[in-house]
């Protein structure tokens, strides 16, 4: 199977998709995000994590 890489815009409590695709990539670690488990992201960055513990690491850095 052939994934593709999405594009979003990021909203406060949902996206929008700009491209089709099956997954976004993870601004810290890089890992795919498929579409359907993308829960956290960062509206006024627009990108996306994997995870809590890659938010919590992208706000830590900004705090600095």
């Amino acid at each position: 199977m052939n994934e593709k890489k999405a594009k979003l815009i990021y909203k406060h409590n949902s996206f929008d998709i700009i491209e089709e695709g099956d997954y976004v990539l993870c601004a810290i670690s890089g890992k795919k995000v498929m579409l359907k488990d993308l829960n956290y992201w960062n509206v006024d960055l627009q990108e996306a994590y994997y995870s809590a513990k890659e938010a919590n690491e992208r706000f830590k850095d900004l705090k600095k």
